[in-house]
């Protein structure tokens, strides 16, 4: 009866729909929870196999809805702001205000240099004064509308939408120019930020591949009428219907009932799963990791950006049983959730560039759950959950998705989780990364952060610590931001190496700060090599055309801080002195021992920056552990 009870619950969900259903599943929760045992799900048994009820692993969005002013009847007579600096706008924009002057010769253009941007549009509850400024100049010079552009990359595109968002919400009309592949991004940061109706011009291609005349033509042939449509067609009730929905209920409701595989196409069809298999993420093994926190199961763990969901510790759980962690992971999962909401971590994932997620553990939590920092860490299984629970995550917690704002070129590896070899740190007289981060040796962490690269390690063959620096500031030269170091002249990095390798280098720099210092002083690249990567494959709009060769290198030079130093060591150059400039600051590196105790390995990893969040572990964690046949926390403590 009670297994009848169960299926009619679900049965009535998929009928009348989860806000419904609220009572129907305090029937279920009362007679399931007496047959759930351990991790198992509540199922039924039906002639097409064993079915599941499955609940959501989505937060509820924050942002209402804003109601969109009327857009304009003609652009005649209008003043309008034509803005955005990203992807060749030097080229598009003149040529946009030119077509504008042209057909209509009463308005007035006002280029960025003229209004400015607003840049990316803040969070709820965020004040940025670039938004408030620009909205300010909007009403000042009385703005009827906004073109911004150009959206060609993952990063540019917020912020270039930003000022249309920005606009539409002190009551004038907007349009983004966008690449193909970004209109998509214009779309999603603008219904995340509470525009209902977005319009976009879409350009017929990269913007930094075409020629100048490529340039104007597709302005004027393409972009001109797509912006004036943009501007002067009324929005329609059809138009914003699907995007001002809400979902209603509790967050625990049942939200679809069938077997394994059909929970599995539902989920990607719904795009709750990274296309992956899933563990489904039943009433009752989502409840198992709730016996691990102190928080409540409606209790908001954090609001995280870009869709402002409400993310509670129950989405944390229902995300963690999708990963296939094990439920005494869930203070670990906790503290990843509140890294990915930070700034730090969060403002390069949309970069067409493809930095990868990642996370590493310090403390002894780590150690008593068996979460690797060893020879091959990042495939051990509990590393894996974490990497998956990370991945997971970043689509239903944050609302990351490829292809709508993480826009990696040619896509992304999973992220993974490892860990720091604190004994060996310890062993060698370097404080691990957490304590140098301003926590207590035996507290727990976790740290989130992302990279551009993995593998591609170096594997030093002598134990002279100056030559493995030498080696190491060589390596960190070469592997600057984006291939070539075209980007910007200083990144983030974490520095991994083995402990033999830390300990070689710890015999003569006696902190990981010393031997930062030295790795600034050395790791300097070549002044030419820098002009002639940033001017060929800048990353965003080519200075090629617009400055010679040289007056960009007298622009590097003088604002990147060349000097005359000798040449490294490692330059093959009969000169003994050279240009060069440095490509590390302080505090941009993290230096992380771990891995195979048994190899000399380096691995370099430029990328965004770092988030260290405190894992909270529950009042009662060690009756948990001991019912689990854990030894205690404390016998995991280094001295």
């Amino acid at each position: 009866m009670k297994r009848v009870i169960c299926t009619f619950t679900a049965m009535f969900v998929l009928l009348y729909g989860t806000a419904t259903a609220q009572s129907s599943r305090i029937i279920c929760d009362e007679t399931c929870k007496s047959e759930a045992s351990g991790n198992a799900p509540s199922a039924t048994s039906s002639s097409a196999g064993v079915n599941y009820a499955v609940v959501s692993p989505v937060g509820r969005g924050t942002v209402e809805m804003i109601q969109q002013a009327p857009r304009l009847t003609t652009l005649e007579g209008k003043t309008i702001a034509v803005v955005g600096g990203s992807f060749m706008a030097s080229v598009t924009h003149p040529e946009i205000k030119r077509l504008i002057l042209e057909h209509y010769p009463t308005a007035k253009v006002l280029l960025l240099d003229e209004i400015g941007s607003a840049g990316v549009y803040p969070a709820p509850g965020v004040v940025r004064r670039s938004k408030e400024e620009f909205q300010a100049r909007l009403r000042q010079h009385k703005v009827d509308a906004v073109i911004s552009g150009n959206c060609g990359c993952g990063l540019c595109t917020p912020k270039e939408c930003g000022s249309c968002i920005a606009a539409e919400y002190i009551g004038i009309p907007a349009v983004a120019i966008a690449a193909p592949t970004f209109v998509g991004q214009v779309f999603y940061t603008s219904l995340n930020n509470g525009v209902p109706a977005p319009r976009v011009a879409e350009y017929p291609g990269a913007f930094a591949a075409h020629t100048h005349e490529e340039l104007i033509r597709n302005t004027r042939d393409i972009l001109w009428q797509q912006i004036v449509k943009a501007l002067t067609t009324p929005i329609t009730d059809e138009e914003i219907a699907g995007n001002t929905k809400r979902e209603k209920g509790d967050i625990r409701d049942d939200v679809f009932y069938g077997t394994i595989d059909e929970i599995q196409n539902h989920f990607r069809e719904q795009r709750w799963s990274d296309g992956l298999p899933i563990v489904p993420p039943t009433f009752e093994r989502v409840s198992e990791f709730m016996r691990y926190t102190d928080l409540a199961w409606n209790e908001t763990v954090a609001v995280l950006p870009v869709a402002h969901r409400n993310t509670t510790a129950w989405h944390v759980a229902v995300n963690g049983v999708m990963a296939g962690c094990k439920p005494e992971y869930m203070p670990i999962l906790i503290a990843l959730t509140k890294a990915i909401g930070a700034g730090e971590f969060r403002r390069t994932i949309a970069s067409t560039h493809a930095w990868v997620p990642y996370c590493w553990l310090n403390g002894p939590v780590a150690r008593q759950l068996g979460i690797s920092s060893g020879e091959g860490e990042i495939s051990a299984e509990a590393n894996v959950s974490i990497g998956r629970f990370m991945n997971l995550a970043l689509m239903n917690l944050a609302g990351y998705y490829v292809g709508d704002n993480r826009m990696g070129t040619f896509g992304y590896p999973l992220p993974w989780c490892l860990a720091e070899d604190e004994a060996a740190c310890v062993a060698i007289g370097w404080k691990p990364y957490h304590v140098r981060a301003g926590f207590a040796l035996n507290d727990n962490t976790i740290t989130a952060t992302s990279t551009l690269l993995w593998g591609n390690n170096m594997a030093p063959s002598t134990t002279d610590p100056k030559r493995i620096m030498e080696l190491l500031a060589w390596d960190i030269s070469e592997r600057c931001q984006f291939a070539l170091g075209s980007g910007r002249p200083h990144t983030f990095r974490t520095v991994m190496m083995t402990p033999p390798v830390a300990r070689n280098l710890a015999a003569g720099y006696k902190t990981p700060e010393k031997l930062e210092d030295a790795l600034i002083r050395t790791a300097r690249r070549p002044l030419d090599e820098r002009v002639f990567a940033n001017y060929y494959a800048n990353p965003g709009s080519s200075p090629e055309g617009r400055h010679p060769i040289q007056r960009w290198k007298a622009h590097i030079s003088r604002t990147e801080g060349a000097e005359l130093t000798p040449k490294p060591v490692w330059h093959a150059s009969s000169d003994s002195e050279m240009m060069t400039l440095p490509t590390m600051k302080r505090g941009m590196t993290a230096f992380l021992v771990t891995g195979d105790a048994s190899r000399n390995k380096i691995q370099t990893m430029p990328g965004g920056g770092y988030k260290t969040i405190a894992i909270e572990l529950p009042a009662k964690w060690d009756n948990l552990m001991t019912e689990l046949g854990y030894a205690p926390l404390k016998e995991f403590y280094v001295k």
